[in-house]
């Protein structure tokens, strides 16, 4: 597969270090971090025509990718 466009530590590069540090030591941000993956590999396929989806179907999971996004940056700025 080629390079999928939107990956976190593409996202916040700033924040690579902190993300694979984060994924190890805390389950939830782990599970987001895995979520958003998935989810970003599907707006890809669809952007893609790889797994075309209907217009509706791609405006959700794109909500779904900016709202998972918006979450994880918050846990990556939280203050210690």
């Amino acid at each position: 597969m080629t390079h999928v466009p939107h990956q976190l530590s593409a996202e916040f590069p700033d924040k690579a270090e902190k993300i694979a540090q984060m994924e190890q030591s805390n389950a939830h941000f782990a599970k987001l971090s895995n979520e958003y993956d998935e989810v970003n590999r599907t707006v890809h396929r669809a952007e893609t025509n790889v797994a075309p989806m209907d217009e509706l179907a791609e405006s959700e999971v794109r909500r779904k990718r900016a709202a998972l996004k918006d979450e994880i940056y918050g846990m990556l700025t939280k203050e210690a």
